[in-house]
C-alpha cells in the first residue's frame, strides 16, 4: 500500500477540566457534513472500516489488560465530522478548518456540562488508496502519542468515523485516499 505524504497520522493527548466550547463555535447540523452538489470530489462513508478498527483496538486494549471502549455514537459523530471535513477540504489536522482546538469540536458531541472530570483525545490517520484495520493498529502501535492514546486506561468512551475520498484534494495531492478519526474521551461525575 503506497501512502500519501510524510507522516500519515497525529495526535494529541488529552486536554483535562471541565472545559466549555466557546460561544463562536456553531454546532453542525446531522454530525456529518455533506458534499455540496458541486463538489468535484466524491465522499463516502466507511462503516466497515470503523467497525473492524473499533474491535481490533478493543482486541489489544483487553490484551494488554485494560477494559475496551464503549462505543459512543456522540464521539463516533464527532470523529465522522472530522474527518469528512478533512476529506473535502483537504486538510490533515486536529485544529478544525477555521482553526479551532479539536476539543471544542469534539465537546459539540461529548460535552464537559455536569460532569466534574471530562478529556479528550484524538488520532489520526490517512493513506492512498486505502486502510485495512490491522494497517491502521500497527500504525498507532509503532508511534509512541498514537500508542499512549490507544493504550491509556484514562479513556472510557470511543468513537471511529473513516471516509474514502477520490479524488482527494490539497494535502492528499489528488488521490484516492482513506481518512481515519478516532475520538476518545472520559467523563465523570
Amino acid at each position: 500500500m503506497r501512502r500519501v505524504g510524510p507522516p500519515t497520522c497525529a495526535a494529541v493527548l488529552a486536554i483535562v477540566g471541565a472545559l466549555t466550547p466557546a460561544a463562536a463555535w456553531a454546532k453542525p447540523q446531522g454530525g456529518v457534513a455533506p458534499l455540496s452538489a458541486n463538489a468535484p470530489n466524491v465522499l463516502t462513508r466507511a462503516p466497515v472500516l470503523e467497525g473492524e478498527l473499533f474491535a481490533a483496538l478493543n482486541k489489544v486494549r483487553v490484551a494488554h489488560g485494560l477494559r475496551p471502549f464503549r462505543f459512543s455514537t456522540n464521539l463516533r459523530a464527532a470523529a465522522a465530522r472530522h474527518s469528512t471535513e478533512m476529506g473535502r477540504l483537504g486538510f490533515f489536522s486536529h485544529a478544525s478548518p477555521g482553526g479551532g482546538a479539536f476539543w471544542r469540536r469534539i465537546a459539540w458531541y461529548y460535552p464537559a456540562r455536569g460532569y466534574r472530570d471530562w478529556s479528550v483525545g484524538e488520532n489520526l490517520e490517512y493513506a492512498s488508496p486505502s486502510l485495512v484495520a490491522a494497517d491502521v493498529v500497527r500504525d498507532w502501535l509503532r508511534s509512541p502519542p498514537h500508542r499512549a492514546n490507544v493504550l491509556s486506561s484514562r479513556w472510557r468512551d470511543g468513537g471511529i468515523g473513516a471516509v474514502f475520498v477520490a479524488p482527494a484534494p490539497g494535502i492528499y495531492g489528488d488521490l484516492p485516499t482513506t481518512i481515519v478519526t478516532l475520538d476518545v474521551g472520559r467523563r465523570r461525575r
